[in-house]
């Protein structure tokens, strides 16, 4: 469609299969992260991470549009590192180097495990293609067999058991979904193809988007968005102008009237039929008269009304008091004309003549008008609730309300900017009072959860048409999400105070937040500051004898090897545990607001970092492990409880031949009682992503004993 465009409006024949692949004007659109409407590039943390990449090839598209999947995406960050020169290029074998070297020494794709099958255990082809897919398929008893022929074959030719280990382990994440190189590579040419279009042609391009996007109001205010930032104007639906779809106006977009809610393509065919064949509409009675009101009804004209693509009539005060005594008007002179009953006298009047001015009435106040154009088109087109400093609020905020749908940047802490549009107060267990709080910004709404040390601070706050900035944790539940707020800012203070000095105040209740991403720190349980991922993915480095060294795990950790400690807790921080319904809203779970996690304090930080270097947590554990799972010393019943029915939830939901211990809490002072379940769990990573995931570590954490002489029950 965007070449079609370009050809019609600039006169372009562009053959997409002979653009040239080294653009430089595409590859500064990629580099500056900008990719809203680029095909698989447009969610937040893929702009976040081709930002960080810079991408100079098309080879560079594909490998991030391979490793952003489930399976590889740890790795991400390392091949970023490797390409710019901040971490050594190190492959887990010599013999791997030929066929990883355009990856950095990092599994990418499908294949890279065929080829270390190959490379590595001289695996046939079809081996190693029976080894990829039980791996993706999770088919246990193949993989054994595979596993097991890698591991004779790789040690006769000389690798060494530590190594073939690492590259297993390397493996793994692809269980979790990657895509083959051939996949992989359309889609990275196809992303190209698209930022070349946006970056050359961006008019024609984001009229493209628009009106692929035309049935998802939340995509085309975000590309609305765009265009704003792009300074390209998106005018609004006008019946004397607008087309079916999104169309190319000058160096403008003008709105198609099919994105309007309740107007069907059929009458807007009339509507253009009618403007083709006898030139502009003179009047409101003129169009009414003119159109088919077969196909157009009311409900119709009162949305094209309130949308303004009306407005040339008159205001829409005026046009919706006269709608009734117009359209009863025009159906009769349509139904006489159908039944011939129109007279000589008739046909030769002037229909102007015969037209009865709009009725006064007063100007519908710009909120409602706001109201409607959300309602009918999706998004605020002729103005914004936050006005004037839409634009300028765009350089304090680390995120808008339509990145906050991606999953991969749940738990993290982002900042965002919008009006306060609405609230609701909400009473809990221990009689404090807390919000939830409907935030607009320029693409939609937020829903922002203000608990009650927040909301006790900053009461005044929430009130409706207050232009706010808030920082917290996203938080995805299901399809539901939303912004567990820490800190909120009034927009003329923040302003007043300017860009620096707001970031350094923002970056000072971020430090130390466990969990949370872009801090550009790791955590002390080992996650990664940028996207609040665990490090570890496999990748080592290779010594003189052509054997690597292991310095993680594809699911962010690692078997423990040397000794030490055998036992290693679950410090994972998440949203907080969710308390059953009772006073409140049954749509809404609440967490436990005394146990909010305060910064962490300059003075800890050494240890903190002292334990991130710790031994890492087994990525499985068979029935000679024991996992204990113990519950905060000191939290309430209204928190203790339903955190018990979470973890029995999540652990009925992993079941596996690991024996669980639960620690039940017995009050003050007292030891906590011991009593093992009945069934056991299969202990993974998965297992304690999802326990990370919905509780906090000061309200549960898990322990792993894997030595023989460890804590019995029985005992």
């Amino acid at each position: 469609h965007a070449v079609d465009l370009v050809r019609a409006h600039q006169g372009v024949e562009i053959d997409l299969d002979r653009i040239p692949l080294d653009d430089g004007r595409t590859f500064e659109l990629l580099a500056s992260g900008e990719t809203t409407g680029v095909f698989q590039l447009e969610s937040a943390g893929m702009r976040r991470y081709i930002r960080e990449l810079q991408p100079t090839s098309v080879y560079d598209l594909a490998a991030m549009v391979a490793l952003y999947r489930p399976g590889p995406m740890d790795n991400i960050p390392h091949y970023i590192a490797r390409k710019h020169g901040r971490e050594p290029v190190t492959y887990l074998h010599p013999l791997l180097e030929p066929y990883l070297v355009r990856t950095y020494g990092v599994f990418v794709y499908q294949e890279d495990i065929m080829a270390a099958a190959v490379g590595l255990a001289g695996f046939t082809g079809p081996e190693a293609d029976m080894l990829g897919y039980a791996i993706r398929k999770k088919k246990s008893s193949v993989l054994r067999s595979l596993k097991n022929k890698f591991v004779t074959q790789a040690a006769e030719r000389g690798v060494r058991p530590e190594t073939i280990d690492a590259v297993f382990t390397a493996f793994e994440p692809f269980e979790r979904y990657g895509f083959n190189k051939a996949h992989a590579t359309c889609y990275g040419l196809v992303a190209y193809q698209t930022a070349y279009l946006k970056a050359n042609y961006t008019v024609e391009y984001m009229t493209s988007v628009l009106t692929a996007f035309r049935d998802n109001a939340e995509k085309v205010a975000a590309a609305v968005a765009e265009c704003r930032r792009l300074g390209i104007a998106v005018l609004p639906p006008d019946v004397h102008a607008s087309h079916l779809e999104f169309t190319v106006e000058g160096q403008a977009i003008r709105f198609g009237l099919l994105a309007v809610k309740n107007v069907g393509q059929g009458a807007i065919e009339s509507i253009i039929a009618a403007r083709e064949a006898d030139g502009a509409f003179r009047s409101f009675a003129d169009f009414c008269n003119r159109i088919d009101l077969r196909l157009t009804n009311k409900r119709v004209l009162e949305s094209l009304v309130k949308v303004g693509a009306l407005s040339t009539f008159g205001h829409p005060g005026r046009l919706l008091d006269a709608l009734d005594d117009t359209l009863a008007a025009a159906q009769a002179d349509q139904r006489e004309r159908a039944s011939g009953q129109i007279s000589l006298f008739d046909l030769a009047a002037q229909p102007s003549s015969l037209e009865a001015p709009l009725p006064e009435a007063p100007e519908i106040p710009t909120r409602e008008r706001l109201r409607w154009e959300k309602e009918l088109l999706g998004l605020y087109l002729s103005d914004h609730p936050l006005g004037e400093v839409a634009e300028r609020i765009g350089h304090f905020v680390t995120a808008y309300s339509g990145d906050l749908k991606d999953e991969s940047l749940d738990g993290e802490r982002v900042v965002v900017g919008g009006v306060v549009t609405g609230s609701r107060t909400v009473v809990t267990k221990a009689k404090a009072t807390m919000a939830v709080v409907t935030l607009e910004d320029l693409q939609g709404a937020i829903e922002v959860v203000v608990f009650p040390r927040l909301y006790e601070q900053t009461t005044g706050t929430w009130s409706d048409g207050v232009i706010l900035l808030v920082a917290g944790r996203i938080d995805h539940r299901g399809e539901e999400v939303s912004l567990l707020a820490d800190a909120a800012w009034e927009w003329d203070a923040v302003a007043a105070r300017g860009e620096a000095a707001f970031a350094s105040e923002v970056a000072a209740g971020e430090r130390g937040s466990r969990g949370r991403g872009r801090s550009g720190g790791s955590h002390p349980n080992g996650t990664n500051g940028a996207n609040g991922r665990r490090a570890g993915n496999g990748y080592g480095h290779a010594d003189g004898n052509g054997s690597g060294r292991a310095e993680g795990t594809g699911s962010g950790s690692s078997p423990d090897r040397g000794g030490g400690d055998r036992a290693a807790r679950s410090t994972a921080t998440m949203p907080p545990v969710p308390l059953p319904g009772s006073s409140e809203p049954a749509d809404f779970e609440v967490a436990a607001p005394d146990l909010d996690a305060p910064p962490l304090p300059e003075e800890a930080r050494p240890q903190a970092v002292a334990s991130a270097g710790g031994p890492t947590r087994p990525v499985e554990a068979g029935p000679a492990g024991r996992l204990h799972v113990r519950f905060g010393v000191g939290i309430g019943p209204d928190v203790l409880q339903p955190a018990m029915a979470t973890v029995r939830d999540i652990l009925r939901g992993h079941p596996g031949g690991t024996r669980v211990i639960v620690h039940l809490p017995q009050g003050a002072g007292r030891a906590a009682l011991p009593m093992e379940l009945r069934s056991g769990v299969a202990y993974d990573a998965e297992l304690v992503a999802d326990v990370g995931r919905r509780l906090r570590p000061e309200i549960c954490s898990l322990e792993l004993v894997l030595a023989d002489d460890a804590f019995d029950v029985s005992a």
